[in-house]
């Protein structure tokens, strides 16, 4: 039977704030900077203020190029939600796997090491790669959620 621990709730919930934020934004600058030229806009004192003999100033040249840039970061951070929310890490019975492309057989696991998982969320393992180096993992619960159920395996597959 494996576990899984899929991608942290908090971490995909921040970027989803992350993108709504420059949506947001985005919305609010371009109305500043493209619609309060019109009499019907509410903010056409705005307009007024900041378009001087049709030239604009430098905070209605802001409000105009910031959306562009928003919408770009929201582009880019709704790809890292979907490549984010594709992570998960899996205790299967005879190995470890981190993300789909780690894989750690347990009977390679040297130690690990929880003394911080619960003060400060995270766990660390050494374990024996192809090469003679041995290679240090750590897994955070800010990346993963269950994972006391996937350190559980570990102990117990180890020890």
């Amino acid at each position: 039977m494996e576990i899984v621990a899929p991608c942290s709730k908090h971490k995909k919930k921040n970027l989803i704030i992350y993108i709504s934020a420059c949506l947001l934004f985005g919305l609010f600058f371009a109305y500043d900077g493209y619609l309060s030229q019109y009499e019907w806009s509410m903010r056409h004192s705005f307009y007024e203020k900041h378009v001087v003999d049709g030239e604009p100033d430098d905070t209605m040249i802001f409000n105009r190029r910031a959306p562009l840039f928003l919408a770009a970061l929201a582009v880019v951070l709704a790809v890292r939600l979907i490549i984010v929310s594709n992570k998960k890490a899996v205790a299967k019975e005879n190995e470890l796997i981190i993300n789909n492309k780690e894989k750690i057989p347990y009977n390679r696991i040297q130690k690990i090491d929880k003394t911080y998982f619960k003060k400060k969320g995270y766990f660390t393992i050494t374990y024996d790669s192809d090469n003679t180096q041995p290679r240090e993992h750590t897994i955070r619960d800010k990346d993963y959620d269950n994972l006391s159920a996937i350190l559980e395996r570990l102990v117990e597959k180890i020890s």
